[in-house]
């Protein structure tokens, strides 16, 4: 099985001796289900699976009462096998389509025989109609298709790599132009392939782009289903003409989503829901622009001005016009593929805890993304072409003093440099770039022995 990162979220939470039901939810095709399987068959005695999208009669399990030991009793009846109290992982797979089964994980959790995980495609989409939200007995987690990293390991780049470009990363000193011309190609065949989990598989075993190819297409039209599936009233026709104008919307010279392209009439407040119900389902990334770099961030976005990203960028390679998987694999990466490396680097941000932002303003012109970390912001370049030192945008923003911006990076071909406030980074390098997370123990007492 392809390592995923999200492995170790399941180890951590494993561990814990009061579990919450762990939510995994993330875009149809990421691999969950096939995750907590593995995980399962490793750490696990028992493991019951019920899928409330392949078998509708696991819904009955849950149709009468939502009491735990009726539950575990329809639950063992249904299944036909042992479950042992402490020993047993439960599957509750595509949870959106049962959403009796979401209320009742508060006593199942309570009850504590069993362990529980969900997963859930659709959850953003379906919020409605679960009568009681598990608040409190939920742990959320939210997985992506494979990043950069995860597509490395899958091709056998060896972790001492990996520490090795990190360590380049981190000192801003240039890698062997060996080691450099050899993650460029493997970067530019991620472009290409993406990371949906079966489609870096097929790559992996096989190296052949058409099979590849089709499992894009595959998988799109899986999506363009579920649209027509689980939108709803008029909201329809106006996601699918959202999510079938990415790849052309993209490639427009500023990304910036326009409405008018799709229809005359198109207003904001009238796509909205629309917008967010492809970002709810993880299939879309909209990245929003800022009145200005500064934080938070989200206080300075414009809801009203956003580029919309793919989930994936192998599933945008594969619905972009003509054949670009060849140029993109001879390093050709100029300007008509920028679109394709800007939703890459998108893709890696959300990866890695960052919420997308942009800047652009007539005065000192666009930057490509700002990401805030922590109380910094870190406007970010992204280059495709051969002059990535050329960089207005970001220069001017720089120059704004009272924006107190101290770093910036440029995302391009080159190797590591640095040049006064800018580090320049090889795309590739884009996997070291990481929200701050906070550490596990944040233990605070106040001594009271004053107030005596």
């Amino acid at each position: 099985m392809l390592y995923r990162k999200a492995w170790d979220k399941l180890e951590s939470w494993h561990k814990e001796t009061k579990k919450k039901a762990l939510m995994l939810s993330g875009a149809r095709q990421i691999g969950k289900t096939t995750l907590v399987r593995a995980f399962a068959q490793k750490r696990y005695e028992h493991f019951a699976e019920l899928n409330f999208l392949m078998d509708e009669g696991a819904a009955s399990i849950f149709s009468k009462s939502i009491d735990a030991d009726t539950i575990t009793a329809n639950l063992t009846a249904y299944l036909r096998t042992p479950l042992e109290p402490g020993k047993t992982l439960v599957l509750l797979d595509e949870i959106q389509e049962c959403p009796r089964a979401r209320t009742a994980i508060k006593s199942l959790v309570e009850d504590g025989r069993f362990d529980y995980v969900e997963t859930g495609s659709l959850l953003g989409v379906r919020t409605k109609e679960v009568a009681s939200y598990p608040v409190g007995f939920e742990e959320p987690f939210r997985m992506h298709p494979l990043d950069f990293e995860e597509f490395c390991l899958a091709n056998g780049v060896q972790n001492q790599t990996i520490e090795l470009l990190r360590s380049s990363f981190l000192s801003e000193k240039p890698v062997s132009d060996a080691v450099h011309e050899t993650m460029m190609r493997l970067f530019a065949a991620y472009l290409v392939v993406g990371g949906m989990p079966e489609v870096v598989q097929r790559y992996v075993d096989t190296h052949d782009i058409a099979q590849m190819l089709g499992l894009q297409r595959d998988i799109t039209a899986l999506y363009r289903q579920d649209i027509a599936k689980y939108a709803t009233g008029g909201d329809k026709a106006k996601i699918q003409d959202i999510f079938d104008a990415i790849p052309s919307q993209l490639d427009d010279k500023n990304r910036r989503f326009v409405l008018a392209d799709l229809a005359k009439t198109a207003r904001q407040n009238r796509y909205e829901s629309s917008f967010l119900w492809l970002a709810d389902a993880g299939v879309a990334l909209p990245c929003y622009n800022v009145n200005a770099p500064t934080t938070p961030l989200a206080a300075n976005a414009k809801r009203s001005l956003f580029k919309l990203f793919m989930g994936d960028v192998g599933l945008l390679c594969a619905s972009s016009l003509g054949n670009v998987q060849f140029d993109i694999l001879q390093g050709n990466l100029e300007v008509n593929m920028g679109s394709i490396v800007e939703n890459a680097v998108a893709q890696e941000l959300v990866a890695h805890g960052f919420n997308l932002h942009y800047f652009n303003s007539k005065r000192q012109g666009e930057v490509d993304f700002v990401a805030q970390q922590g109380k910094r912001v870190i406007p970010i370049e992204v280059k495709s072409g051969n002059d990535w030192q050329r960089h207005r945008a970001l220069s001017n923003v720089l120059d704004v003093k009272e924006w107190g911006i101290e770093h910036a990076y440029v995302l391009s071909k080159g190797n590591v440099a640095r040049e006064g406030r800018v580090t320049y980074l090889p795309l590739y390098m884009t996997m070291f770039l990481e929200q701050e997370r906070l550490p596990e123990g944040m233990r605070y007492e106040v001594d009271l022995s004053a107030l005596g």
